[in-house]
C-alpha cells in the first residue's frame, strides 16, 4: 500500500471504506487471480479496470458508482518473485490528478 492510499483510506467514510473492501476481497481480488493466469481473458466490466490516460503501469478500478462515485488506481509489483498489486490511491475522480 502507498503512503497516499493509506492517507486516502483515512477520508472514507466507513461505509465506502466497507464497501472498497467487500469489493477488493470479493471480486477484484479473484479476478486479479484469473488474470494473471490468462490476462487474454480481461477483467469483469463491472470493475471498469483499464489504464489510468497518461501512464503506461498505473491501472484504476471502480469500486462504487453511486454516491460516491469510487476510484482506486493500483500497479502490478513483484515481490518474492511473486506478482502482487500495489494500491496507490482511492477517492474519486480527484486522485487522477496524481494517480
Amino acid at each position: 500500500m502507498a503512503p497516499q492510499f493509506k492517507s486516502d483510506l483515512r477520508k472514507l467514510s466507513a461505509g465506502e471504506y466497507g464497501l472498497f473492501r467487500k469489493v477488493a476481497k470479493d471480486e477484484f481480488s479473484p479476478a486479479c487471480d484469473r488474470y494473471l493466469k490468462d490476462p487474454s481473458r480481461g477483467w469483469p466490466s463491472k470493475l471498469r479496470v483499464k489504464h489510468v490516460v497518461g501512464t503506461a503501469a498505473i491501472f484504476e478500478m471502480t469500486w462504487s458508482f453511486k454516491g460516491p462515485d469510487g476510484r482506486a488506481t493500483f500497479q502490478w509489483v513483484t515481490v518474492a518473485s511473486e506478482r502482487r498489486v500495489l494500491w496507490r490511491r482511492i477517492g474519486g475522480h480527484e486522485i487522477f490528478k496524481k494517480p
